[in-house]
């Protein structure tokens, strides 16, 4: 097996392609990759040891540990996110330091179970959420302070399944240039 290059081990999906035309299929289909996100995640993740998911996924990048712990980090702020374009007139959001965070106590020792029954819950309402929003809740918008930049409901759907999907493939690629699937 050939070696995958560091662009294709950061980004094994590829960046972020969120069309501009936004169907109310497209929705469906992220929606119902956040609703499986948890649960594949889960049996990713089920029978690995200590030692593996202490395994960067590739030279300079997060554990498996930190990258389960991640999207759980990362999942509850969108929602919040999505909570706020839904209760405020444009709100400008909280950034984090995703990288920070990933070096707390927590992402880096704690069990992987906690941050996937966590997802499992968070899950379960945002997708409860999505599935109620009207076609005017989908138009509200969010302003990201890097750039002051808006970013609309649909759109972050659409991130975060990519999101979903994006470490999903981190883990399982290691897996496999590993040999443990």
């Amino acid at each position: 097996m050939k070696t995958p290059t560091l662009e294709q081990q950061k980004y094994p999906i590829g960046q972020p392609n969120i069309p501009t035309i936004i169907t109310s299929e497209v929705i469906k289909e992220w929606i119902t990759t956040l609703d499986s996100f948890p649960e594949k995640l889960d049996t990713l993740t089920a029978n690995l040891s200590e030692e593996q998911l202490n395994t960067q996924y590739r030279d300079g990048g997060w554990s498996i540990r930190q990258v389960v712990h991640h999207c759980y980090d990362s999942h509850q702020n969108s929602y919040t996110r999505f909570k706020w374009a839904l209760t405020e007139d444009k709100p400008l959001i909280k950034a984090y330091y995703e990288d920070r965070w990933a070096k707390l106590h927590d992402s880096k020792n704690a069990p992987i179970i906690l941050s996937i029954n966590a997802l499992k819950a968070l899950h379960a309402k945002w997708v409860y959420l999505l599935k109620g929003l009207s076609d005017s809740d989908l138009n509200t918008y969010f302003v990201h302070p890097s750039g002051n930049e808006k970013v609309g409901l649909k759109e972050n759907i659409g991130i975060y399944a990519w999101h979903c999907n994006h470490h999903f493939a981190h883990i399982e690629n290691l897996l496999i240039r590993k040999s443990w699937i």
